[in-house]
């Protein structure tokens, strides 16, 4: 790649042609600030409009100052990065954008993580000079997401995430001069509008004017509830993260301490959704053995390729977006959803209490979660099988609020049935962990032959499309995976005007998969920590005594004892969904 020298603050350097100031000063490690810019490399994900201006420097020869972010580079190049003159400018711009926000810090659901308090911070700004209007906006509240615009601060990254990113198109500049803001088209409620609540805008938000729906406090009064039996699942990102909102190293396992927090908060019994995960998998995987034997028999009938129905943002994405192949994804329901069904019939049994009395929190890494446990098909007569999601974000709020000790805390385990799980369990959250996941028990039900090996590493990686050709015994199953709902997009596509190549798709809409999901804590664009999880993952994977979802002794009982066998009857009741035509009003 061409060089081109230039000089920062007095240093010379040499840098690739065609890069911006900004990332030239952070490979010399001087930190610029941002508010609009963020730039995700591994997931091919940037931002940089230019729009906040408080990246500005002073380049000799420029009459005015330069945004750092979107001003390339070129020979001979003299930057200052922080003159008086580019610190002046950063403070008044910041001024302005707070002279049109509310001072509700305090009482802000960002507050402590918001980037906008930092800068001002960080820019001693103390009083704000400029007086006047302020805009006012409706506040909108979804099923999974806030929408509080008189936050917004026009820096786009919502913008990106939803259009560029997720191709959802939901999100947008509206309106002109004082009145623009980044919403939803003419206005319209997040939940008449085809958002996923994936929570990536969520995600990538620098302040508060996209936050979740919080339920801690419908969890507090569940607990505090004497006549309830309030249980709790976990999911399998949650562990990998968690530990990053008490100061732990990104990518620390945190599992142990998790279950002795929950047990601490006053949670009846503790359990995994790694558990359902691998009922997931019984269920999933033979659908898959049953449609790929069908095609091989010569039905021309049979859906293929089969996709993964886990991510509940992805289910409403496709919903939206392709209703056309909406008998194409497989009808097995999330490991949020089966755990919920489960606990609330052969759980809620074994306790000889009614459902009604049994209270189902998820710890989810997911904003669309609280969205997928409110669809009326997941309820019975009205009770919900899943009553209540916290975030990995509130959870962590919670156990700082109960005054729990976190980074003390002994390691204690799961609590049984349903807390038993084998490694396929835990990398359902990771891209590409659902689907090895499947292999791992398919191919041994298909063939009837122990596996040669258990990782499959052509499954793994940060690519958003990869592809691969799994060998079973004979037959080659064509597998595809993708991260991201615009990845999803293109695999679809392919699909619909028959070039797809694929047997089986995994499709996950959060960048990295659950690890990146827009309830983790935040990653403010650096890509290692959504790495650092991953690794995490496959970690757990293989401390596992049992690594494949069919040894789990449990989810055998399970079937003895009352689903009688995958796709049975009352399996299909429990733990099989339906999926709608989003378009149709």
């Amino acid at each position: 790649m061409q060089t081109i020298n230039l000089t920062i603050d007095k240093n010379p350097v040499v840098v690739n042609k065609g890069i911006t100031i900004l990332e030239a000063a952070v490979g010399m490690g001087i930190k610029i600030p941002t508010l609009c810019h963020m730039k995700l490399d591994d997931l091919n994900i940037e931002n940089r409009p230019g729009g906040c201006r408080v990246c500005v420097v002073e380049v000799e020869g420029r009459r005015n100052l330069a945004p750092a972010c979107c001003t390339e580079v070129h020979e001979g190049m003299e930057i200052n990065t922080h003159s008086i003159r580019a610190i002046s400018a950063r403070r008044t711009v910041v001024e302005l954008i707070l002279s049109d926000h509310p001072a509700d810090c305090l009482i802000c659901a960002k507050s402590g993580q918001c980037e906008l308090q930092d800068m001002a911070h960080q820019l001693g700004l103390r009083e704000i000079h400029y007086k006047g209007e302020q805009s006012t906006y409706r506040k909108d509240t979804s099923p999974a997401i806030i929408r509080d615009v008189d936050k917004c601060i026009m820096c786009r990254r919502c913008e990106m995430m939803c259009n560029e990113v997720q191709t959802v198109g939901v999100l947008s500049a509206i309106n002109r001069g004082f009145n623009s803001v980044v919403a939803t088209a003419f206005e319209m409620n997040l939940d008449h509008s085809a958002c996923t609540y994936c929570g990536q805008c969520v995600a990538v938000c620098p302040t508060g004017a996209l936050t979740e729906v919080d339920e801690t406090g419908k969890v507090i009064r569940a607990l505090s509830d004497p006549s309830k039996t309030v249980i709790v699942q976990t999911a399998p990102a949650v562990r990998a993260a968690l530990g990053e909102e008490f100061g732990m190293e990104a990518g620390t396992l945190v599992t142990g301490k998790l279950v002795a927090a929950l047990r601490r908060l006053g949670f009846d019994h503790v359990f995994d959704t790694d558990f359902a995960a691998d009922l997931t998998i019984m269920e999933e995987g033979t659908e898959l053995l049953g449609r790929l034997n069908k095609f091989l028999e010569g039905d021309k009938e049979v859906k293929l390729p089969i996709l993964t129905s886990c991510c509940p943002a992805w289910v409403k994405f496709f919903e939206h977006q392709f209703p056309d192949m909406k008998e194409i994804p497989s009808t097995a329901r999330s490991p949020q959803q089966m755990f919920g069904s489960i606990a609330k019939t052969y759980f809620a049994d074994k306790l000889e209490i009614k459902r009604e009395d049994l209270v189902v929190v998820s710890i989810m890494p997911c904003v669309a979660k609280k969205y997928e446990r409110g669809r009326d098909e997941f309820k019975v007569n009205g009770n919900p099988d899943v009553d209540h999601v916290l975030t990995t974000r509130e959870l962590a709020a919670l156990i700082k609020l109960s005054n729990i000790d976190f980074n003390s805390l002994s390691n204690e385990d799961f609590d049984n049935p349903l807390g038993e799980s084998t490694g396929a369990g835990v990398i359902f959250g990771t891209t590409g962990g659902v689907i090895e996941a499947a292999v791992r028990t398919a191919y041994e039900i298909h063939t009837g032959k122990e596996l040669p090996r258990l990782d499959f590493e052509e499954l793994r990686g940060m690519e958003g499309l990869r592809k691969a050709t799994i060998d079973f015994n004979g037959l080659p199953i064509n597998i595809g995976i993708a991260h991201g709902l615009g990845n999803a997009r293109k695999l679809l596509e392919d699909i619909q005007s028959g070039k797809s190549e694929f047997h089986a798709i995994e499709i996950m809409s959060c960048p990295g998969g659950c690890i990146g999901g827009g309830g983790q804590p935040y990653h403010h664009g650096n890509a290692e920590i959504i790495k650092k999880r991953q690794v995490a993952i496959y970690q757990e994977d293989k401390n596992k005594a049992i690594r494949k979802s069919h040894e789990n002794p449990h989810i055998v009982k399970l079937y003895e004892e009352f689903l009688g066998e995958p796709l049975s009857e009352k399996a299909h009741h429990l733990l099989h969904t339906e999926y709608f035509d989003r378009t149709k009003k």
